[in-house]
C-alpha cells in the first residue's frame, strides 16, 4: 500500500549545526522511498523563494509552504491563502506600537520595515537575501506590500503580552525558542496542509507520516497516523509515536528503513 511522508527542513533534511549539507544518506533514502511507490512532501514554515535547490533536487512529489498557507503537487497548485492587505496594514501598525521586530514572508517574496530598530537576527537575514536575490526583497512602504505569515523577534523593549493577545484574534502564535515566534494565519498550520494533500491524492491519515524535529513541528502530528522525531528534535520527542537517530547519524534513512518505505 502506497505511503506518504512528510518532512520538516531544519534540523530534519538539513542540519541546523556544524555542516549544513544534507547528508548522503537522506538523499539515498529519498531516492529509494520514491522508487518503491510512495509518496514524499516538504512540510515547511519557509515561504516557495526561500525553498533553496540543495531541497528541490532531491525529487519531493510536492511541498507545504509556509506553514500550510500554501500546498503544491508538481506543477500543481492545491491550495494558497494570503493575508487581506487590511489585516496586513493593521498588524504592522501594531507591531511598530508594540515594538515587534518583523520579517515577512511572501511566496514570492520576504518583506522587512525599515522603520523598526534593528536586531541582529532579522538584519543578517535581509542582509543575505539582498546579497542573494535582491529581486525577492520588499519592504511595508511598497505599493504592493502585503505577506502570507511572518515571524518577529522580541525583548524587553517589546509589548509582548499586547501583541501576542492581539495577534492570536486572526493568527496561530508559535513560540520559535529564545525571543522568537512564528505568526500564521488562521486556519493555516502544517496540519492543515497535510490535511488537502491526504484528500488531493485520497491517501488514508494511517498512511501518513511526518518527521520533525522542532515545536512548530507538532501540528503536523495530529494530522497523520504516525510521528516521528529525529534524534536532534528534544522537545519534540516527548510528543512522537518513535524517535528515530539524529541528522547527522542517519535518521532519516533509519525512518524510511523502519517504517517500510524502501519495500517493492
Amino acid at each position: 500500500m502506497q505511503k506518504i511522508m512528510f518532512f520538516d527542513i531544519d534540523g530534519t533534511l538539513i542540519p541546523e549545526t556544524g555542516n549544513r549539507d544534507i547528508p548522503e544518506s537522506t538523499v539515498k533514502a529519498l531516492k529509494l522511498a520514491r522508487e518503491a511507490g510512495n509518496l514524499l512532501y516538504v512540510n515547511t514554515g519557509r515561504p516557495a523563494v526561500n525553498v533553496n535547490d540543495d531541497v528541490r533536487c532531491l525529487g519531493f512529489d510536492g511541498y507545504i509552504y509556509g506553514c500550510g498557507t500554501m500546498a503544491v503537487c508538481g506543477d500543481k497548485e492545491l491550495y494558497y491563502q494570503t493575508v487581506p492587505k487590511e489585516l496586513c496594514r493593521r498588524t504592522v501598525e501594531l507591531l511598530r506600537e508594540c515594538n515587534g521586530v518583523p520579517m515577512f514572508e511572501r511566496r514570492d517574496a520576504v518583506g522587512f520595515d525599515l522603520t523598526m530598530r534593528r536586531i541582529p537576527f532579522v538584519e543578517e537575514i535581509r542582509n543575505d537575501f539582498l546579497k542573494r536575490r535582491k529581486d525577492v526583497v520588499i519592504y511595508t512602504e511598497d505599493e504592493d506590500f502585503s505577506f502570507d505569515k511572518f515571524i518577529y523577534c522580541y525583548d524587553e523593549h517589546t509589548d509582548n503580552e499586547r501583541l501576542k493577545k492581539e495577534l492570536e484574534k486572526d493568527y496561530y502564535w508559535i513560540y520559535r525558542g529564545g525571543l522568537f515566534a512564528e505568526i500564521v494565519p488562521k486556519p493555516c498550520s502544517k496540519a492543515s496542509g497535510i490535511e488537502k494533500v491526504l484528500e488531493y491524492h485520497g491517501i488514508d491519515k494511517s498512511q501518513a507520516y511526518a518527521v520533525g524535529d522542532s515545536l512548530n513541528d507538532l501540528p503536523m502530528f495530529s494530522a497523520v497516523g504516525t510521528s516521528i522525531a529525529m534524534g536532534n528534535g528534544k522537545d519534540l520527542i516527548p510528543h512522537a509515536d518513535y524517535v528515530t537517530d539524529d541528522i547527522h547519524a542517519d535518521g532519516i534513512y533509519n525512518a524510511l528503513e523502519h517504517f517500510g518505505f524502501f519495500d517493492k
